[in-house]
């Protein structure tokens, strides 16, 4: 458990870090305008490629990380 808490804050940072890429790599089609409401809803976009791998990576990272930050409070216990 010891290992654990030393490796912990650093895997949190490579998680942070990689998710800070992850979620600046992706493309927004909807813009401003669709983040306030604007938006045209007769469109529809479907991730293809590389774009599909970072929604998913960005889920996944962020679950990890959420799950370190939880286990690292119960390791401060």
């Amino acid at each position: 458990m010891h290992l654990i808490a030393k490796i912990l804050p650093y895997a949190q940072i490579v998680f942070s870090v990689v998710l800070i890429i992850a979620i600046l790599l992706q493309q927004s089609a909807a813009g401003l305008g669709g983040a306030l409401g604007g938006g045209d809803d007769t469109f529809h976009h479907t991730r293809r490629g590389f774009e599909k791998f970072l929604f998913y990576l960005s889920i996944v990272i962020g679950i990890l990380f959420a799950l370190s930050a939880f286990l690292a409070i119960i390791i401060k216990r």
